[in-house]
């Protein structure tokens, strides 16, 4: 109760704004190389998967959004693949608008869309959790082939994501910051969330340099893209300037190709693995 009480007091949004302008503030190269290093030896970041030397990387920003080295997370033979590095940490049935966590506790699709139309293609659909801890490399890719029909951003609190903060928040993913992709694939709709957390109030969009959040006085937006934005199975879809989650919501014509999703919860995944 006491930690729930100081995160609702704490001004959330204001401090992952200025942690960000602080991360990505340029350092002198001695002292950013020290805090590149000692951050990554601390989270147990494999150095050797960056894109380019540490000394490259003027500031602690700059290497949390790294690249990888090209070739490092080849594609799976596979329709559908995994979005991020990540731990899958809820995988399940939506139902009557809502999917069903642990002890019970529901969140719903409509809310954490901010479109009830929208909200009723999943269901009878799958959604998976994806948690990216600050180990993990910050890209989020298209997990298939298909168009980007629009991007929404619904701005929100920034909570943590951890599990005590799943646990503890009600409706959690619907109350924190969020871009949403709306796609149209094989499956049929499919959407792509990205999800705000404490100190990860950033988030960019690879598709649409518009879209940038955690500016403290956004009220959000949206863009429907006519054409249609094409987008293949590895493509980049956007950034977390510091770690945070990433919900798949599927159409039930997924559950043709797989019956039963138990086996991938609390897995780590990498980019690019098969989830089909």
């Amino acid at each position: 109760m006491i930690r729930k009480l100081l995160m609702q007091v704490l001004p959330q949004n204001h401090l992952s704004y200025f942690v960000g302008k602080f991360v990505h503030r340029e350092l002198p190269p001695v002292l950013a190389q020290k805090v590149i290093r000692e951050f990554g030896n601390f989270y147990n970041i494999n150095f050797d998967e960056a894109e380019k030397p540490v000394e490259e990387y003027r500031t602690l920003g700059e290497f949390f959004i790294r690249k990888l080295k090209p070739g490092l997370r080849p594609l799976a033979e596979s329709p559908v693949l995994h979005p991020a590095d990540s731990e899958i940490t809820q995988i399940g049935l939506i139902r009557k608008g809502q999917t069903v966590w642990a002890k019970g506790k529901n969140y719903s699709i409509p809310e954490l869309l901010g479109d009830e139309v929208k909200a009723s293609l999943y269901e009878g659909g799958l959604w998976v959790t994806y948690y990216l801890c600050p180990t993990d490399y910050h890209r989020v890719h298209s997990p298939l082939d298909g168009s980007v029909e629009e991007i929404r951003h619904i701005p929100g609190k920034l909570w943590p994501v951890n599990s005590w903060s799943v646990k503890s928040v009600d409706d959690l993913f619907s109350v924190n910051e969020r871009l949403v992709f709306h796609l149209q694939s094989r499956l049929g709709a499919t959407a792509l969330v990205m999800v705000g957390a404490t100190n990860v109030g950033k988030m960019t969009t690879s598709l649409d340099e518009s879209f940038v959040t955690n500016q403290l006085e956004s009220m959000g937006s949206v863009k429907a893209y006519e054409p249609a934005l094409t987008v293949k199975r590895g493509d980049e879809m956007g950034i977390f300037h510091m770690g945070s989650t990433v919900i798949m919501l599927y159409p039930k014509t997924i559950f043709e190709q797989k019956e039963s999703w138990d086996s991938f919860l609390g897995q780590k995944v990498k980019m690019g693995k098969a989830l089909l």
